[in-house]
C-alpha cells in the first residue's frame, strides 16, 4: 500500500524559508528515488529535487541550487525539502514522489517513471 503524506507548505514573503516533509511507508520509501515536483498554474510540471534513498546522491533543478536542500531520515522513512531564500517564482503546488524520478542505479535524474507514486501535494506561496 502506497503512503505519501506531505506537510509543511504555507505562505511566506520573499526571502523566507519553509521546510516540506514527506512521510512514506517503508514499502513506498524503498522506491529509491524520492523527490519533489512542483507545478504552478499555467506552467509545466517540474522536477525540483530528488534523493537516492539507498545512498546520498541528490539532484536539483538549476533554479533552486544553493537555496533548496533535500535530505532523508531513513529511520522515519521521511524526506525533507528545506527551502531558503524563497522567491515568488517558487510559488507552486509541491508534490512528493516515490519512484518517479529516473533511477540511474545509485543516483536519480530528471524524468518521469511510469508507475511511480505521487502525494496529494502541498501549496507553497511566496509573496513579493
Amino acid at each position: 500500500q502506497v503512503r505519501l503524506e506531505e506537510s509543511g507548505g504555507g505562505s511566506v514573503q520573499a526571502g523566507g524559508s519553509l521546510r516540506l516533509s514527506c512521510l512514506a511507508n517503508a514499502w513506498t520509501y524503498s522506491r529509491n528515488c524520492m523527490g519533489w515536483f512542483r507545478q504552478a498554474p499555467g506552467k509545466e510540471r517540474e522536477g525540483v529535487a530528488a534523493i537516492y534513498t539507498g545512498g546520498t546522491s541528490t539532484y536539483y533543478v538549476d533554479s533552486v541550487k544553493g537555496r533548496f536542500t533535500i535530505s532523508q531520515d531513513n529511520d522515519r522513512s521521511t524526506v525533507y525539502l528545506q527551502m531558503n531564500s524563497l522567491k515568488p517564482e517558487d510559488t507552486a503546488m509541491y508534490y512528493c514522489t516515490a519512484g518517479v524520478f529516473l533511477n540511474g542505479g545509485d543516483y536519480c535524474y530528471p524524468g518521469v517513471t511510469q508507475g511511480g507514486y505521487w502525494g496529494r501535494g502541498t501549496q507553497v506561496t511566496v509573496s513579493s
